[in-house]
């Protein structure tokens, strides 16, 4: 017996549009939290391998450096995702201020 077929296209994401940009702007920040500190750990690695005492905070101004263009790579999918969802919510309240415009004006929308 096999197994179902899954559908090649992902489902939209549920919810609002204010809920999928707030998920996909906070796992996006995450992830580039996270790179850092990867990035920061690594540095520090190699310091201790090397055997040189190396300072915490110049290891994170150091992990900020390389981390925020390699982030711009490595979740170039994730960002996509926030970009749509700001078009989206801008697109959402654009039309409610249209809507709100012509009422104000009388017109039956």
């Amino acid at each position: 017996m096999t197994a179902p077929e899954q559908p090649d296209s992902t489902p939209p994401a549920a919810g609002s549009p204010k809920s999928r940009l707030a998920r996909d702007l906070a796992l996006y920040t995450v992830a580039r939290l996270g790179l850092v500190a990867v990035v920061t750990a690594v540095i520090l690695g190699v310091a201790a391998l090397v055997g040189v005492d190396f300072p915490l905070i110049v290891a994170l101004v150091f992990a900020l450096v390389v981390a925020f263009p390699l982030s711009l790579v490595l979740f170039k999918n994730l960002r996509r995702k926030v970009n749509l969802d700001i078009a989206a919510v801008d697109d959402d309240r654009r039309r409610a201020r249209a809507d709100l415009h012509a009422r104000l004006r009388g017109e039956q929308g």
